[in-house]
């Protein structure tokens, strides 16, 4: 949802909220900057009669000059110097008040007598009865906070209680609404499921679980033959397929059966849906379950995931006949001809592409739901992805788990000197690649291109504590950081566009993998629940590769600049071009479409 204080001649905050994040702009008036040393930031909690004065960060040098580690200041003393501001500790369905307190003088005699400027907000339900519900899982294993709580210990290292207090605090609900969708199929219901990775035994158990109390489950799960021995000699078995197999048997679901069907055509290609349909009385579809998160516990508790619960009868309907294509095991196989295999391959790409009439261009896509299937033939949706991150009028934001794709590049490479701010999230730098011939094309902030990736800080510069992340917590092997697959175009705009699902912005998640994303045109409080998030993962890495990249370039580090605040109002400066970064990030909430007053 999105909000606005009451207007003064000084001051007006903007706030949009998703389930557990706030996000805040403050604009402030030519009038109101001279001498300002930042915001002391108040929350008022009425449900829970609670008022308390925000935690910060950054403290004055000339007060606490050696800070010691772990310490928390409040920000009536070393108040926010940022004009955007996030609260990522909110509850969901409550309702705040939040007073920002402008704060002048020097740091050692605050001037606290300026009125406060008052805003108050709504977070959005976790469980609705919405088209459309959102979980995210906290992602963000490789911060602070775990540090604080758990130490760098592995999951299985700590005892029994404090591992599911972990855990949970890790999964933050998603497994919760995985659990609870596969708990509303009833007896006489169909449960549909096409899983790439199945080898998380909770949600294994639920769905035996429904299987025992009458519901019809059918399940499609990768089980592609695609072991290999390295160049060392070591053997790999066939992945996920073992895995999965293993947790069928752990459970007790026959496979193969009436219940389980193996994919195993296209052994160079995976299956790479998440995705569960719900049908009521056998035959009718109602919901849909899809999203990035695998069936893994690094799906759910270490990289960052989103399941997606869409309540739309046409959209579940469109899964369940894709899902009737795939059930067939369609596909080359094993001992085909080329001739064959590509004659298989193209007749599995046809049946999709038949299904419904999936838009090319920004025009074409219709306001509400539209699902997009692979594998699928050419590369005019893959296109139509990189459009709409280049045609954005204010903002674009963008997950890439497997790097940046050329065709964002040769798309983004001439966008100087635009308005529009184009944020990447990747799960590893973007770097050359020492085998190819091909020029490497870097996009910067001159490009209006900024990036943060997956890193954590391995000295203790920022908040002088260690941290950990999903690799040493033994979470995931393969992606640690960064997994989910969505794109938001113009997010706080009128008319904002979501892309999410499976699918990694890629020629083989295009044309050969089995993928599923939605796209979600005009629902502002979904793009609300995806922006809020997308800040909250992008603010947390785009420090620590600003970090990583001056140290690697040999420059050095300020840590001044990360750790203490500014003793005047000097702060304001990085404010004063509209083409400065920070002067764009404000803009998009003083300028979103759609506030209300509370």
């Amino acid at each position: 949802m999105r909000f606005q204080s009451p207007q003064s001649n000084l001051f007006q905050v903007f706030a949009v909220s998703g389930v557990n994040t706030i996000s805040f702009g403050i604009q402030a008036s030519e009038e109101a900057k001279p001498g300002l040393l930042g915001f002391a930031v108040e929350r008022i909690d009425p449900a829970k009669n609670e008022r308390y004065i925000m935690p910060g960060f950054k403290i004055f040098r000339s007060v606490i000059p050696v800070p010691t580690p772990e310490a928390f200041v409040s920000t009536w003393e070393h108040p926010v110097q940022s004009l955007v501001w996030d609260d990522f500790s909110a509850e969901a369905d409550h309702e705040y008040e939040y007073l920002f307190h402008p704060i002048k003088g020097r740091s050692k005699n605050l001037d606290r007598s300026a009125g406060p400027i008052h805003i108050k907000v709504r977070t959005e339900p976790l469980f609705s009865n919405e088209t459309h519900d959102i979980f995210f899982n906290r992602g963000v294993a490789s911060s602070q906070a775990y540090q604080r709580r758990f130490g760098n210990s592995r999951l299985e290292a700590l005892p029994p209680e404090r591992q599911a207090e972990a855990l949970h605090w890790l999964t933050r609900d998603l497994d919760e609404a995985a659990l609870r969708f596969i708990q509303s199929a009833g007896q006489g219901d169909t449960l549909l499921g096409c899983f790439y990775e199945f080898r998380y035994e909770p949600v294994a158990r639920e769905i035996k679980a429904a299987m025992n109390r009458g519901v019809n489950v059918r399940l499609i799960i990768d089980a592609k033959v695609n072991e290999s021995t390295d160049k060392k000699g070591v053997f790999h078995e066939s992945f996920p397929r073992e895995d999965n197999i293993k947790m069928l048997n752990t459970v007790e679901i026959p496979h193969p059966s009436a219940n389980v069907i193996l994919r195993q055509a296209k052994s160079n290609s995976i299956q790479h849906n998440k995705f569960m349909v719900l049908m009521r009385g056998g035959n009718r579809p109602q919901e849909v379950w899809t999203g990035s998160t695998n069936i893994s516990l690094g799906g759910f508790s270490g990289q960052t995931n989103v399941g997606h619960w869409v309540r739309d009868p046409e959209t579940a309907r469109q899964f369940a006949a894709y899902w009737e294509i795939l059930s067939i095991d369609p596909g080359a196989r094993d001992g085909f001809t080329r001739s064959q295999a590509r004659e298989a391959n193209r007749a599995l790409q046809t049946s999709i592409e038949a299904l419904h009439e999936t838009p090319t261009t920004l025009e074409a896509i219709p306001p509400g739901i539209t699902p997009v299937f692979s594998p699928r033939a050419g590369k005019d949706v893959l296109n139509m992805y990189v459009k709409l991150v280049d045609s954005a009028r204010a903002c674009s934001c963008i997950t890439l788990a497997f790097g940046i794709n050329e065709l964002f590049k040769q798309q983004l490479i001439d966008n100087t000197f635009r308005d529009e701010v184009i944020f990447m999230l990747l799960e590893k730098r973007d770097r050359p690649n020492p085998r190819s011939t091909k020029p490497f094309v870097e996009l910067k902030f001159s490009n209006n291109v900024y990036q943060a990736w997956g890193s954590y800080i391995k000295d203790p510069v920022y908040q002088w504590a260690r941290e950990t992340n999903a690799q040493i917590l033994r979470l995931n092997s393969h992606v640690v950081y960064i997994h989910s697959k969505f794109l938001l175009m113009d997010p706080l705009g009128a008319d904002p566009i979501v892309i999410s699902g499976s699918a990694n912005f890629s020629e083989a998640s295009t044309n050969d993998n089995d993928e599923n994303m939605l796209i979600i045109r005009g629902n502002k409080r979904a793009a609300d629940i995806y922006f809020t998030e997308f800040n909250r993962l992008f603010n947390h890495y785009y420090y620590r590769s600003v970090l990583e990249q001056l140290k690697e370039s040999g420059q050095a580090i300020q840590s001044d600049a990360s750790l203490f605040l500014t003793e005047d109002d000097k702060w304001l400066e990085k404010y004063n071009s509209p083409r400065k970064l920070r002067s764009k990030r404000l803009k998009l909430y003083t300028d979103m479409e759609g506030a209300v007053t509370l």
